[in-house]
């Protein structure tokens, strides 16, 4: 969106999150959290980027698009998330081995990835026909799956999603 920030590195490792400070900001202790100068204090992921992203492309104009890409940053929050963002915290940042993470995590994480790969056969986005909140949403933890030891090669619809996202964001490759 090329819109101006000061960026406040905050260590969850270091339980800097927990800190007076911090959950005078944001009670659940949890990142992301934005400090806007006119309103406040805004958190969770989706709901930054649907304040920041208001009269943008990558919120659908059609309302019925704009309900699938609603649909689709819930299932972010509820499912996604909690299968790869969990898994590559576990194996990428805390380093447990296998045997040491809920052994239910990987299936999830493939149930996960599974369903993304069939609703992306014949797609390039998400929702409609062009870049939307769904596919950055989505493509945020997604790109970083090898760090929770997943080969996207598996899903090959996925690993050609993220590269587009990617490139159409001008992002670097994480893999």
């Amino acid at each position: 969106l090329g819109l101006p920030y000061d960026w406040v590195e905050v260590s969850v490792l270091k339980a800097e999150t927990r800190t007076p400070e911090f959950l005078a900001m944001n009670p659940v202790g949890q990142v992301p959290v934005v400090r806007f100068a006119e309103n406040g204090v805004l958190a969770q992921s989706n709901a930054i980027m649907l304040h920041l992203a208001q009269n943008t492309d990558l919120i659908p104009t059609d309302a019925f698009e704009r309900a699938l890409m609603f649909q689709w940053l819930f299932w972010e929050q509820y499912s996604h998330e909690t299968a790869i963002a969990v898994l590559r915290f576990h194996k990428f940042y805390l380093k447990k081995t296998d045997d040491q993470i809920d052994p239910a995590l990987p299936g999830k994480c493939a149930k996960v990835l599974g369903l993304m790969n069939s609703h992306l056969e014949g797609r390039k986005y998400f929702v409609g026909s062009k870049l939307s909140l769904a596919d950055i949403a989505l493509v945020a933890y997604t790109r970083f799956s090898h760090q929770a030891g997943i080969d996207l090669g598996q899903y090959p619809n996925v690993r050609a999603w993220v590269r587009r996202i990617e490139d159409e964001l001008k992002i670097e490759h994480a893999q």
